[in-house]
């Protein structure tokens, strides 16, 4: 005759046997472990929580002197560099930049081959934009909007934004887009 008594229950978050319990940390190290690849995988190197930083004296006046900017197209009153500008609310993008001699620090994010494209745009159309850009010769944006339309001039050395704690962790350079005639 068998044993009698009250059957055995077990908890339905908790594995009852150690076969269970060696089974189920498995596959948590394995997912924890397929996350981890899947991060560095995609990992962004060049990520900050900002996108309104303000150029620098040192990099701005020396331009600025060359080409006497009359219109900032991506600026807020704390950063602007021109007493004309276009304000986040003003919306750069949807401007006219006429003939004015633009200075141009846009947003690193995912708009700015549109902005790159509003610029040349608008340099067909008479403006003078000069544009202070990440170097990344590899972006779609960059073949579509600078490769054999703008003249790129190279920099020394990363840039420390006012306000930051370091420097870039890119390189930058001045895309120049001039009119036609």
């Amino acid at each position: 005759m068998g044993r009698t008594g009250r059957p055995r229950t077990y908890h339905p978050d908790r594995p009852a046997t150690n076969a269970e319990l060696q089974r189920a940390f498995r596959q948590r190290r394995t997912a924890e472990l397929a996350r981890f690849r899947q991060q560095l995988a995609t990992k962004v190197y060049h990520r900050s929580q900002r996108a309104d930083w303000e150029t620098p004296p040192e990099v701005f006046e020396p331009l600025d002197q060359e080409f006497h900017f009359t219109l900032d197209v991506c600026a807020t009153a704390a950063t602007t560099k021109c007493p004309r500008f276009f304000a986040p609310e003003d919306n750069g993008l949807a401007q006219d930049w006429g003939t004015d001699t633009c200075w141009m620090n846009p947003p690193y994010g995912r708009d700015i081959g549109r902005w790159l494209q509003k610029a040349y745009v608008s340099s067909q159309a008479g403006a003078t934009v000069v544009a202070l850009v990440p170097s990344r010769t590899g972006t779609s944006w960059w073949h579509a909007w600078i490769a054999g339309k703008g003249e790129v001039r190279l920099r020394q050395g990363r840039i420390k934004f006012v306000g930051a704690l370091y420097p870039a962790g890119f390189d930058s350079v001045a895309v120049i887009y001039r009119p036609p005639w």
